[in-house]
């Protein structure tokens, strides 16, 4: 608890969005977190593309 309060004061966060953090990823790998930035970058490109596509087929 009293790491949780020093680490949310000094980076500004809230201990809920600290402790959803924590749900969300602990267990994980550097691998899994490496892979999950990667599908993050995918899915950014993919929402572009389909953002662009979309916009095209307005006009």
């Amino acid at each position: 608890m009293v790491f949780s309060l020093k680490f949310c004061g000094k980076y500004g966060i809230g201990n809920s969005a600290f402790y959803k953090w924590g749900d969300q990823y602990v267990g994980m790998e550097t691998s899994d977190f490496k892979r999950l930035k990667e599908l993050e970058a995918e899915n950014r490109k993919l929402k572009q593309m389909f953002a662009e596509l979309s916009l095209k087929s307005q006009l």
